[in-house]
């Protein structure tokens, strides 16, 4: 009975903890709802302290690549590079604001896939943003594009996101395995995605945009960050090869171009560090917490044998049970816990290779329905919010109606096809 009571108060303070992070009531941080949530947890004794430690140890690799790409994203930003890129963009879009979406839509799907969700949110979002601006154009069409695909292409590759390997952990399949089990689930994704948005957003882009636009020369401190980025992206992808942890790779990226810029430079570091977006790292912190919390009470054990058991009886009614369920989920809770209740269920129950690659679909995609959904949506509210604007979760979740079920639905009936 105490045990149940326990489970009880564990699962209410987590459910507030996370409705702070989703709702932000009183506009307080989102940090500060999901450290207060793992506090409360640790003083009540429903967590032993060493597991919380533990849980926030966990982090630590996703604690090094934010740094590392929020880094990069700074220097991008103070050295022009971010508004070199949106001028070029502009002058391609030849006042087509067609154009302009479609160019933004193919370059966030390969900064996605070769950098990651995460590197979109980051190091995208404020270069559209400027491309909008030097266009005279509306920036939420070509800004909600940035935050649909950083997760809607996040399973072409492993490094797409690095929620990935948290879930497949040291069962990751080989390239080609992955490449056969994900290529049309994720065509399909980006497809049904770029249809929506397409017709969600066809008012806005109508109007015609600028044409004339002034001369615009990238300095070295710009083309030394392109170079940072550029390397970053190969580093990433040797790193996968390899089976490493993109964390400690991706951190030393961004040091070493921070350093190249400053000690080329000769300017200060002070600048870069106090414009990152530090609240992130607690909040991140918090949520391994409160997963840890949840996964005391059993009830993620239970969930795995469940999902085991429908498994062994019919592997397609699973996937889509996984699938649809994480993805809900993971809008409820956000992306980065879902994706570790998903590692755990891998590890308390023996699943078959489709229903994983469903659970996967569903963290990755699954939390485009909500402004709170993914740890890359709301790295892209911060770099929004940046830029002064603001974007209710209303706003986000009128939208995110129309494009993330059709998507999801899509992708899961494409990964049925593939195991057929």
């Amino acid at each position: 009975m105490l045990e149940s009571h326990s489970a009880l108060i564990t699962w209410v303070i987590a459910a507030i903890a996370t409705a702070g992070v989703i709702l932000r009531p009183w506009r307080v941080p989102e940090y500060v709802w999901a450290l207060s949530g793992a506090a409360l947890l640790v003083v009540l004794g429903l967590l032993p302290l060493r597991a919380a430690g533990h849980a926030v140890a966990e982090g630590g690799d996703v604690y090094l690549f934010l740094l590392g790409m929020m880094v990069l994203a700074e220097l991008a930003r103070q050295e022009g590079l971010f508004d070199w890129l949106a001028m070029f963009a502009a002058r391609h879009a030849k006042g087509s604001a067609t154009r302009l979406f479609d160019l933004v839509f193919l370059v966030g799907i390969v900064v996605t896939v070769f950098l990651s969700n995460d590197a979109t949110a980051v190091v995208l979002t404020p270069a559209v943003y400027a491309a909008a601006r030097a266009a005279k154009a509306p920036p939420l069409p070509y800004l909600f594009v940035c935050a649909f695909i950083a997760n809607a292409a996040s399973f072409v590759l492993p490094i797409s996101n690095p929620a990935n390997l948290v879930i497949f952990g040291a069962q990751m399949p080989p390239l080609a395995t992955w490449l056969w089990h994900f290529s049309l689930p994720s065509a399909a994704a980006i497809a049904v995605t770029y249809v929506a948005l397409r017709l969600t957003q066809r008012e806005q882009l109508r109007q015609p945009l600028q044409t004339t636009f002034e001369p615009q020369v990238l300095g070295t401190g710009g083309r030394l960050a392109a170079v940072g980025i550029v390397l970053t992206a190969v580093t990433l992808l040797v790193a996968s090869a390899l089976g490493l942890e993109l964390g400690l790779p991706t951190f030393c990226a961004g040091v070493a171009s921070a350093a190249l810029i400053h000690l080329r430079l000769r300017r200060n570091p002070k600048h870069v560090l106090k414009h990152l977006s530090w609240g992130v790292l607690p909040l991140v912190a918090g949520l391994f917490v409160l997963v840890e919390g949840v996964a005391h009470t059993g009830v993620i054990g239970q969930l795995g044998q469940a999902l085991q058991a429908l498994a062994s009886h019919s592997p397609q009614q699973a996937s889509w049970a996984a699938g649809l369920g994480i993805g809900l989920a993971s809008n409820l809770m956000n992306n980065l816990p879902a994706g570790l209740i998903a590692a755990s269920l891998g590890q308390t129950a023996t699943l078959p290779l489709q229903t994983t690659s469903a659970l996967l679909i569903g963290v990755d995609l699954g939390p485009n329905l909500s402004i709170t959904g993914s740890l890359a949506t709301l790295l892209w509210l911060v770099a929004v919010r940046r830029e002064g604007l603001h974007v209710s979760a209303l706003e986000f979740l009128r939208l995110g109606v129309l494009v993330m079920p059709p998507a999801l639905l899509a992708a899961l009936a494409a990964l049925a096809l593939t195991a057929a």
